[in-house]
């Protein structure tokens, strides 16, 4: 334990995703690799312990997700962020998935992140800059905005994926109607107990809706009442 607190950040995050991997949390050759290259230490406060596997506090009573769930995330999506594809990712906090994200679908696709809180916005802009997703950002295939995620981001839908990284009381309509015939949204669902939810749009437009895993997300909800919770 103590060699691996000394090593580098690029070792620290790659033993971060060979532990994910041996507990099985990662599946997949491609999820491994873009977790490598985004290292998840520029995307969390100055002083935060970046690599364990726990959720940190990022301000404005938001958070960062444990890398197990966004490992789970990205192992649920993986399937619809091939190369050329759409992703929003609602309550994109300090970038970090958005930037995963934009690295999977790659310059011919687009990855768009929407936060709520302007702060964090400029936070993810500095932390992306700073990551292996700068150039997707600086061309313009990765962009992130001021804006309330229940809303989604209508003006490059419909999307191949949707990722939502808050709890949401029920599935925001304009979410579902943005989502793409063939594609998946992953939302985590409830207030008091909350469950991820796989919602797979099928091509003649139904929905069908699974339970991963229970959860504990903060709530997805106005930028006031996030600032006075």
């Amino acid at each position: 334990m103590e060699s691996f607190w000394s090593c580098g950040s690029v070792d620290k995050n790659k033993a971060m995703v060979k532990n994910l991997q041996n507990y099985g949390v990662i599946k997949s050759r491609k999820v491994v690799e873009i977790m490598e290259k985004i290292d998840r230490g520029l995307f969390v406060q100055s002083g935060t312990p970046a690599y364990i596997d726990s959720p940190m506090q990022i301000g404005y009573n938001a958070t960062i997700s444990a890398p197990h769930m966004h490992a789970t995330c990205l192992e649920l999506l993986v399937d619809h962020l091939q190369p050329g594809m759409r992703v929003l990712d609602v309550g994109s906090g300090t970038g970090y998935l958005t930037a995963c994200f934009a690295m999977m679908v790659g310059p011919q696709g687009r990855a768009v992140g929407v936060e709520h809180i302007p702060e964090l916005i400029a936070f993810s802009i500095e932390n992306i800059s700073k990551s292996a997703a700068s150039t997707l950002l600086k061309e313009g295939y990765l962009s992130v905005h001021v804006s309330d995620g229940r809303l989604g981001w209508a003006d490059l839908a419909p999307y191949d994926a949707i990722h939502v990284g808050a709890a949401a009381p029920d599935i925001p309509e304009p979410l579902l109607s943005q989502l793409k015939p063939g594609g998946r949204m992953v939302i985590p669902v409830g207030t008091l107990f909350q469950d991820l939810k796989v919602v797979d749009k099928k091509l003649d437009g139904s929905v069908n809706i699974q339970s991963e895993t229970s959860v504990r997300y903060v709530p997805l909800t106005s930028r006031d009442a996030q600032l006075r919770s």
